[in-house]
């Protein structure tokens, strides 16, 4: 089994910054791939950002050049920066990792971009 834990969302202006951490705990060392996927309302969730265990990253083009995937291992964390919000980029926010054998979600963390 494997815990996750995102925090950092919370209300930013439009082209402003937000960190999102999640927490691994549990089984760590069955994690291959972690990542971030968002859901507005009325949307299908969708894939913003991934990192492999070797360190790939790989964003969608709608989020490149402006977030950041990246993971510290010792502290069993994965990270990402947000820059450039914009009002599209409102939605809660969930980390996932994979195992070998299945995929586990966080609970989420609601970013929101207004002036």
């Amino acid at each position: 089994q494997v815990q996750l834990v995102e925090s950092g969302g919370g209300l930013v202006q439009p082209g402003g910054s937000l960190r999102l951490s999640c927490a691994a705990s549990g089984s760590i060392a069955s994690i291959a791939g972690m990542g971030w996927y968002r859901q507005a309302p009325g949307k299908q969730r969708e894939l913003v950002a991934a990192i492999t265990s070797g360190g790939s990253t790989n964003y969608p083009d709608s989020v490149k050049g402006r977030f950041t995937i990246s993971r510290d291992n010792a502290k069993n964390t994965v990270y990402l920066q947000l820059n450039g919000l914009k009002p599209e980029d409102t939605a809660v926010y969930y980390c996932y990792a994979q195992s070998l054998s299945r995929g586990y979600w966080g609970q989420g963390t609601q970013v929101t971009v207004s002036s």
